[in-house]
């Protein structure tokens, strides 16, 4: 951690900072992503996945939920997961150059009494790094690289959901986030993001494709590729125009 990036773990009414752009319209971040000092009931994300601690936690779901399509539980979970990672991890990178260090084998979670995920803890602020406008791929780089592949995994073989689905769930928060940053050029890396259909390694862009902004009714919508299943949890509310099924967008 550079000596920058320790200055942004502030005092604030006796609450620890993360991050100085967690604030404002973006101040909800500080409940989701923390140091790991400070998230209690917190428990290392390999211990968590490999331990069984997992499945109990879909299995909790499931029971508060009354979700009988183990698919659509580990859906729902992924949901709460993804948005709680990628929106602050964005926020930070975006709005202050700021890189947190969410690398899987470094980060814990802590749960509700419902199973999902409640928030994250990091071992530090991360380090800062100059922003590329260009490069949606290298601002991604360590969420894709060190952490998104790991859960996209686990979620197929405890949570039985295939990976297009889990990458697509992953998506709808990290196209939001650099398209509600504030920042003009941000909408060209959504775009560049879901319209490439290769990293720059070379390998398939799991993100390719898997959101459409299209015209509808004089406004423009954003859709899923893959539907998440939520409508087969009872008393879920569907996700409106977003849903891949058009049959469920006004449920």
């Amino acid at each position: 951690m550079t000596a920058a990036a320790s200055e942004a773990i502030m005092e604030t009414g006796g609450t620890k900072v993360l991050s100085s752009a967690f604030s404002g319209p973006h101040a909800w971040c500080n409940e989701k992503m923390m140091l790991s000092g400070d998230l209690s009931d917190g428990i290392a994300l390999p211990e968590f996945f490999a331990s069984g601690a997992f499945d109990r936690a879909l299995d909790t779901y499931a029971e508060k939920s009354g979700g009988t399509d183990r698919r659509a539980v580990a859906s729902m979970w992924s949901l709460y997961y993804f948005s709680a990672l990628t929106i602050p991890y964005l926020v930070a990178r975006v709005l202050d150059h700021q890189v947190l260090p969410v690398a899987f084998n470094r980060m814990k979670v802590a749960l509700a009494n419902d199973g999902l995920p409640r928030a994250f803890g990091v071992d530090d602020a991360g380090d800062w790094q100059a922003g590329d406008d260009d490069d949606v791929f290298a601002t991604l780089a360590p969420l894709m690289g060190e952490h998104l592949r790991e859960v996209v995994g686990y979620l197929k073989s405890s949570g039985g959901i295939a990976p297009k689905l889990a990458w697509n769930n992953a998506l709808v928060y990290i196209d939001y986030a650099l398209r509600a940053a504030g920042v003009e050029p941000l909408h060209a890396q959504a775009e560049a993001l879901i319209g490439s259909k290769s990293l720059p390694d070379g390998s398939p862009n799991p993100f390719f494709d898997c959101l459409r902004h299209e015209e509808e009714d004089g406004a423009r919508v954003c859709r899923r590729k893959i539907c998440c299943l939520r409508y087969l949890l009872p008393g879920v509310r569907s996700c409106g125009s977003l849903c891949a099924l058009p049959s469920q967008r006004n449920q």
